[in-house]
C-alpha cells in the first residue's frame, strides 16, 4: 500500500477490522486494493488523518460490479474500500 494509505490500513489492521480482498481489484489502471469489513466516514477520516489532495474519494454503487466506498490514490493508483452504506452488522471508522 502506498504511503498515502498506509496509515489507514494500518489503523483498520490495528482496530481488527477484518480484510476481505487484496489485490489488483478491476483494471490495470488499479496497483493495490484492499477491501475491509466496515464503512468509512470518508469526511472525517480525511480531516483525522490529513490525507493528501491526490487520495480521493471513490464510490461504486453499482451492484454488478460490487458495491464499496474509500479512498483512492490517483499518484499510486492504490485504494483502500469499505461497504457503500453503514449497517450494523459492521463497525463505522471515522
Amino acid at each position: 500500500m502506498c504511503d498515502h494509505l498506509q496509515p489507514l490500513e494500518a489503523e483498520l489492521i490495528q482496530r481488527g477490522i477484518p480484510e476481505t480482498y487484496r489485490g489488483q481489484a478491476w483494471s490495470d489502471l488499479c496497483r493495490e486494493w484492499a477491501y475491509f469489513n466496515c464503512f468509512l466516514d470518508l469526511a472525517a477520516l480525511r480531516q483525522r488523518l490529513h490525507l493528501p489532495d491526490c487520495v480521493e474519494d471513490h464510490a461504486n454503487e453499482d451492484p454488478r460490479s460490487g458495491t464499496e466506498r474509500g479512498f483512492f490514490c490517483r499518484e499510486h493508483w492504490d485504494g483502500i474500500m469499505g461497504h457503500l452504506q453503514p449497517s450494523p452488522r459492521y463497525p463505522t471508522v471515522p
